[in-house]
């Protein structure tokens, strides 16, 4: 098996400098993740319960639908949020690396056949520990939103019973 480690070398950063960039992404992401969340809640909200059993499990599918799309395109944003600053600070030389990179480590995958030169390793490292936390923070509110929904059903399954 053929094995081809991609190294670009550009001008080592002092630790200093690494924290305050990774500091300033980790910061951006995280408000954007908020800001993301916040607007999935803004329309979640507008789902109303309907009476129909079959019109409520698609409304319900959509929404579900909809959540796990819309915290896919928020991680698509963030890796190229992450991928932008390699190839803007040019740790790598191309786009497609950076994002190739930024990709496999915010989801903590890590191949290494693209690593980031010394002097810049401390932001892959931020990185995947930001990719951890915000993924984890995902799947938390995916968890809540799918678990309300089943709440939702049973409630109105309980005053059908009742009615």
């Amino acid at each position: 098996m053929l094995e081809c480690r991609i190294i670009f070398r550009v001008p080592d950063m002092s630790v200093t400098t690494q924290l305050a960039i990774a500091s300033l992404i980790v910061g951006t992401t995280v408000l954007l993740h908020l800001a993301g969340l916040a607007g999935l809640l803004l329309i979640l909200r507008r789902h109303r319960h309907v009476q129909n059993r079959m019109l409520g499990a698609v409304m319900n599918s959509s929404a579900i639908s909809l959540v796990a799309f819309g915290l896919f395109a928020l991680h698509s944003v963030e890796i190229w949020t992450w991928a932008g600053v390699y190839q803007w600070i040019g740790v790598l030389p191309e786009f497609e690396q950076a994002l190739y990179f930024s990709t496999s480590t915010y989801v903590t995958i890590g191949y290494g056949d693209v690593v980031l030169p010394r002097g810049s390793r401390i932001l892959g490292a931020i990185e995947g520990a930001s990719g951890i936390i915000l993924i984890g923070w995902s799947t938390a509110f995916f968890f809540s939103v799918v678990d309300r929904l089943k709440l939702l059903e049973r409630g109105h399954a309980a005053i059908e019973r009742q009615g």
